[in-house]
């Protein structure tokens, strides 16, 4: 199908779209941006602004890459990289609720959600399937682990694994126990998963290392929980860790 760009759009000369791309009245396509098919943006979003970083330099060549079939409400802005030939990122099936911002250097996951006014400050990464609430911030630089999810209204500043639910300031609540049902994931690693995160969180030391030995283990086969436990070992910054009433559920968990 043939795309539309709807009265009122504007989209600059040099922006790429692909094919049954849909640009609705309003919005805005800088000349920076990669659109692949079937990507939908709604009235006021503006996709491949300038970074907010007062040491930018407009003459920088990079890009702001959209997925296929993602869809970008009101009012978003995603702002294009502040480095020479590099791309801010949303993966494919992403929807971006109205007014979230996603800035500079960031790299977003496929079927990622976003939902009204979060924000997204430069360089983060969020993984694939991750669902971040409303209202909810994220400081520069920090990593969200893929099926994770975020409470609206949370203040992240750590890093938050991937499977988790986090809330709050910084705060893991335990499993995403609904999101791993719905990803159809078997029992079997629901329990490692649920083991994983019993070891390297309530077991006394270095997290880190915890983490790393129960990697180099036999105790842990599936993909999902050594992804989990991987997470720990890489990254600069601190991860989250649960609150006092952190709770894994025991019953159902087929």
């Amino acid at each position: 199908m043939a795309t539309k760009i709807h009265p009122a759009a504007i989209v600059e000369d040099g922006a790429q779209l692909g094919v049954d791309c849909d640009i609705r009245a309003g919005a805005f396509i800088g000349r920076h941006c990669v659109l692949e098919d079937g990507v939908v943006v709604h009235p006021y979003a503006v996709l491949g602004g300038d970074p907010q970083d007062l040491r930018f330099d407009p003459r920088v060549n990079s890009a702001v890459r959209i997925g296929a079939r993602t869809t970008v409400r009101e009012h978003v802005t995603v702002h294009r990289s502040t480095r020479e030939g590099a791309a801010t990122q949303v993966g494919a099936n992403c929807f971006l609720m109205a007014t979230c911002h996603v800035a500079h250097d960031c790299v977003v996951g496929d079927n990622v959600v976003i939902a009204n006014a979060a924000l997204l400050a430069g360089h983060v990464h969020v993984g694939a399937n991750a669902f971040l609430g409303g209202g909810a911030v994220f400081h520069q630089g920090g990593r969200v682990g893929e099926s994770a999810m975020v409470g609206g209204g949370s203040r992240i500043a750590l890093d938050v694994p991937p499977f988790v639910m986090a809330a709050e300031r910084n705060e893991i609540i335990g499993l995403n126990l609904v999101g791993l049902r719905r990803r159809g994931f078997p029992r079997t690693t629901i329990v490692e998963l649920k083991n994983a995160f019993r070891e390297v969180y309530f077991t006394a030391g270095n997290i880190r290392t915890i983490a790393a030995d129960a990697l180099g283990s036999a105790r842990y086969s599936s993909e999902q929980a050594r992804r989990f436990l991987e997470f720990f070992t890489t990254g600069k910054r601190g991860v989250a860790r649960p609150r006092r009433d952190a709770v894994l559920e025991e019953a159902d968990v087929g």
